[in-house]
């Protein structure tokens, strides 16, 4: 097939994980049997050598610059860009990445049959379909997380930074993304979740969920148990799920695992870390913020335990993936293992979950105090990964859905 990707997002290298992970790793394995063409954004941060980099896996990649950021303390910019929400139904978010030259580039593609398809990795991509074209070509959005239920649970569990925004925001993102959705030819999402979310949206719309997955190779198995009291936490740090997340933890459990356990680090990894996130180490010498770094594997496996201590935030997450993958034993929130089968009757081991503070401290004691648990959980999230969350198989599945 001649295929169209459309991602606001530059998708490349992986290792930047989010959204740049997932989409990579299904377009490379979508490359061999079909002719691929990417329209993405570049920012100031992308280099040459990434440019050439992604170039190798499409057969035409169209760039442009991605647009700055929009003055944050322009009182009058918030009300005009929430007016256009108001009015066109579209979200400031998806309508500051649009481009008029792309559209019109999309809009003579389409009609000159140049594509059998398109696909909008993430669901800020839409803007460019248009719903007629359904009966054209085949059209698919592949929606990393619904931004209706992320705002939504941002409300339900006071991790918003913006209540009143989001408050006025909520009924527009529902029907945003009932109207959004209901224009593609199927819909993909991460988790059964996120599933269940989209069918109550959109009941008609044709729904199937493809995991993200992990590349084994970047995230060998750990050669040794370190068996000390090490914490690590990966993510990055300028996203308000991972600081919220951070700094919760940071604040109100690793103090009293630092009761019990006066050797307790806590190692937090990942890039552009906020200043909150920064402060977190000037409170707390056992708090290492490390920045970007380039290998998060090595973090994993020199870790004890791998904590995910999200509060908000959907979808499947590579961190948890990730960290399985390696070898680390988890303890984790609900948010942090949706989708994943971990503690269930049914199922071996591979997790420990919580989401109170009690529970975290009382969790990760268990881990500190007993190698045997640590070893098990250690090799069925190993195993778990080999049998059904490596990119192979969810490319396979996408490639599936794509061909209709």
């Amino acid at each position: 097939m001649k295929i169209l990707l459309l991602c606001s997002t530059f998708p490349y290298p992986p290792t930047k994980g989010g959204t740049q992970v997932r989409t990579f790793n299904l377009l490379k394995h979508l490359t061999p049997n079909h002719e691929l063409t990417l329209i993405t954004q570049r920012n100031s941060e992308v280099t040459d050598e990434e440019v050439a980099g992604l170039r190798k896996w499409v057969k035409e990649l169209l760039i442009v610059p991605r647009p700055q950021e929009p003055d944050k303390k322009n009182i009058w910019g918030k009300v005009k860009r929430f007016a256009n929400f108001l009015l066109q139904g579209t979200p400031p978010n998806v309508m500051h990445l649009y481009y008029p030259e792309v559209q019109a580039w999309v809009d003579r593609a389409v009609a000159a049959g140049k594509f059998d398809l398109i696909t909008c990795e993430h669901s800020v991509n839409e803007v460019y379909v248009r719903p007629q074209w359904q009966s054209q070509l085949r059209t698919a959005i592949n929606i990393h997380s619904s931004l209706y239920r992320t705002c939504k649970d941002r409300l339900e569990t006071g991790t918003s930074d913006k209540e009143m925004r989001d408050r006025l925001f909520l009924p527009l993102l529902k029907r945003y993304e009932q109207r959004s959705c209901s224009k593609f030819s199927t819909v993909v999402v991460t988790t059964d979740e996120d599933e269940q979310q989209m069918r109550q949206l959109v009941p008609s719309a044709e729904i199937t969920v493809i995991p993200n997955g992990v590349d084994l190779e970047r995230f060998p198995y750990r050669p040794a148990d370190p068996g000390d009291y090490s914490l690590v936490f990966v993510g990055s740090l300028d996203y308000f799920v991972n600081v919220d997340a951070a700094c919760f933890f940071a604040k109100e459990i690793l103090p009293l695992l630092q009761e019990k356990y006066p050797d307790t680090t806590l190692t937090l990894v990942g890039s552009k870390p906020s200043a909150e996130v920064r402060n977190l180490a000037q409170a707390n010498p056992a708090v290492n913020v490390t920045g970007s770094v380039p290998s998060i594997v090595e973090y994993l496996h020199k870790a004890t335990v791998s904590i995910v201590p999200l509060r908000t935030g959907f979808g499947i997450k590579n961190k948890t993936l990730e960290s399985m993958a390696a070898g680390t034993p988890i303890v984790s929130s609900d948010r942090g293992l949706e989708g994943l089968k971990v503690d269930t009757p049914d199922v071996p081991l591979r997790a420990l979950r919580a989401n109170k503070v009690e529970e975290y401290v009382i969790a990760i004691t268990r881990l500190f105090e007993d190698p045997q648990l640590r070893d098990k959980l250690s090799r069925n999230g190993r195993q778990l990964i080999e049998q059904e969350y490596t990119w192979e198989r969810s490319a396979q599945l996408y490639e599936k859905i794509l061909r209709g």
